[in-house]
């Protein structure tokens, strides 16, 4: 059974990285794109479980975030909508996703939360055709 591979992303000054201890593996990658990045990450967990013959999809691989980098990959989330939808001050939660000021464990839970309804409401959206 191939394990379960939790990547940390991290927005970089150019890019971003990501890493991951798997057993007794160290996986670590860059890439300066979203698209470039989800390939070089595909690229080195593959390659890291060459040896077990696995091969990984994009799908299988979960990402961690900081809630800088989240914010960077998920430019469409507008803060200010969220802060009011959570009940948040915007420049509080303006400071967290700029990393000015780092949220206690409550504060981010509830920005996830607030998140997640979010995703939760667009997962469920139907046009009309």
């Amino acid at each position: 059974m191939k394990p379960k591979v939790t990547m940390e992303v991290h927005k970089e000054k150019n890019g971003y990285s990501a890493v991951a201890n798997i057993d007794d593996k160290f996986i670590a990658t860059v890439g300066d794109s979203f698209e470039e990045f989800k390939k070089m990450v595909i690229e080195a967990v593959n390659l890291s479980f060459e040896e077990e013959d696995y091969k990984y999809t994009i799908d299988e691989i979960e990402f961690s975030y900081d809630m800088q980098s989240f914010f960077a990959f998920y430019k469409l989330i507008n803060a200010k909508a969220l802060s009011e939808r959570i009940g948040m001050n915007q420049s509080l939660l303006s400071q967290y996703i700029s990393g000015i000021k780092k949220p206690s464990a409550k504060q981010a839970n509830r920005i996830l939360q607030g998140v997640h309804i979010i995703g939760k409401e667009l997962s469920e959206v139907k046009f009309l055709l």
